[in-house]
């Protein structure tokens, strides 16, 4: 395996020569440089992982070079060294994307710790490259249904602005990959795209998580941490499932949109940071307003540019077109020969109701890719995998298929706005009074015990 290379960068013979000796008896490789022109000119033609820099030096202080450096070669760590630190540079050495700050004189175990964890995160963010480039090949959005060309025009028109952004849909719409079209079609492409998702983190963690901490900060600190907000600076934050945020952190949450700018946990500096904010949910916030679960000067503020992701049986055209894109996607991770899905197979699909949505049918197409031995999914592999209580059946007149399907379109218009008959009309497309009509039809109230499927 390849020993790290790591290039010290001062303007004292005695620290280069006593740090790479260090090194090499440590197994990894040292390269040594006397000034910031030296320096990034050996970080430009070496594969150097990461680099240890002073701060003062004669020509380009160590400031200069790590912003070259950040430019030049920023898959490399830096840790910043420095006989006259102060927390102003610091901060400033941080907020250039240093990873650590050791001042002289030098003692060994510090330095190789420090070395040690930057050596891990130039390795996760590496491997989170990748990862993410990964990621691009499998999730992408697919769909030529009229609801998916509203959803991409609003995209389009939301991407290039500054405005924050509230992604809504349902669980398994695709949400994130909104967010992250948005991301890559904005001026902040090159920057980073960080992700939180408020369900996921206990609410005694989710500020630390946003905010980062310092040392000590809590039980269980027992190192400086970088918060989303950190982490996300020049680029962009997507806050997934906001809804589920604590009051209390709301609050603060609000501030930092307010000011730009925040304190760690523990800590005493502000921290100004330029970050747009991208927000998701499943929840009807303006019920979650009502109920007093969600404040609405916050909701505000997130919501600038609303986008609505429609669910899959609103879009049940673009089936065809996603099961071909799993299909193919789940053949090549799995070493499985090529296969396809049947009309039938393919007919029965379009006719299942879909309450998780894209999700759902991803995680189906992998199953049935995995289990099938056939070339060909047919009717009879797709069916008992699907709830029949969801599936409309094929033997029904049109006018029939017609009629359940507008009736589940109903109840789930009436859902998602909490059973509010004019909003639900309005995003159906008809008036109030039609609406009440097609409810009476179909025998739809709120009660009605089937109105949950």
């Amino acid at each position: 395996m390849k020993k790290p290379q790591i290039l010290i960068i001062d303007d004292d013979p005695a620290i280069t020569g006593s740090v790479s000796g260090l090194l090499e008896d440590e197994g990894y490789g040292a390269v040594t440089a006397r000034n910031g022109k030296d320096g990034l000119a050996k970080a430009k033609d070496k594969e150097v992982a990461l680099v240890l820099l002073d701060v003062y030096m004669p020509g380009m202080n160590g400031l200069e070079v790590l912003t070259a450096l950040k430019k030049m070669a920023p898959q490399a760590g830096v840790v910043m060294i420095s006989g006259e630190a102060d927390i102003d540079t610091a901060v400033k050495a941080t907020k250039a994307g240093a990873l650590d700050f050791i001042e002289k004189p030098l003692q060994p175990e510090r330095l190789l710790v420090s070395i040690k964890n930057a050596l891990k995160m130039v390795s996760l963010r590496s491997e989170n490259i990748r990862l993410s480039l990964e990621l691009k090949k499998k999730q992408v959005m697919l769909g030529e249904s009229e609801p998916m060309k509203r959803l991409w025009e609003d995209i389009e028109r939301a991407a290039p602005s500054k405005g924050r952004v509230l992604i809504c849909g349902e669980n398994g719409t695709g949400k994130e990959l909104v967010a992250a079209a948005i991301h890559e079609n904005s001026p902040r492409k090159a920057r980073p795209f960080v992700k939180l998702n408020c369900a996921a983190i206990p609410k005694d963690l989710i500020e630390s998580e946003l905010f980062g901490h310092e040392k000590g900060a809590f039980t269980g600190a027992t190192t400086r941490k970088e918060g989303k907000f950190e982490l996300a600076d020049t680029g962009s934050l997507l806050l997934d499932e906001i809804g589920d945020m604590s009051l209390d952190t709301q609050a603060k949450l609000l501030r930092v949109l307010e000011e730009n700018e925040f304190e760690h946990l523990g800590g005493k500096t502000s921290i100004k940071v330029d970050v747009r904010v991208i927000s998701s949910t499943n929840k009807n916030l303006a019920k979650e307003i009502r109920d007093g679960n969600f404040r609405e000067d916050l909701f505000f503020r997130i919501s600038v540019i609303p986008v609505e992701v429609p669910p899959l049986r609103e879009r049940r055209e673009d089936i065809p077109l996603l099961v071909d894109h799993f299909i193919r996607v789940f053949c090549e991770e799995n070493n499985k020969p090529p296969k396809e899905m049947s009309e039938g197979a393919v007919k029965v699909l379009m006719s299942y109701h879909w309450p998780g949505n894209v999700r759902e049918l991803k995680n189906l197409v992998e199953r049935l890719v995995i289990m099938t031995d056939e070339k060909a999914i047919k009717e009879t592999h797709v069916t008992p995998l699907l709830s029949e209580a969801k599936v409309v059946t094929a033997d029904k007149p049109l006018g029939d298929l017609v009629e359940s399907f507008e009736r589940s379109l109903i109840i789930s218009e009436l859902k998602r706005t909490s059973w509010n008959v004019s909003q639900a009309a309005s995003r159906l497309g008809i008036d109030r009074a039609n609406l009440h009509r097609k409810m009476r039809r179909y025998g739809i109230q709120r009660a009605s015990p089937d109105n949950d499927s």
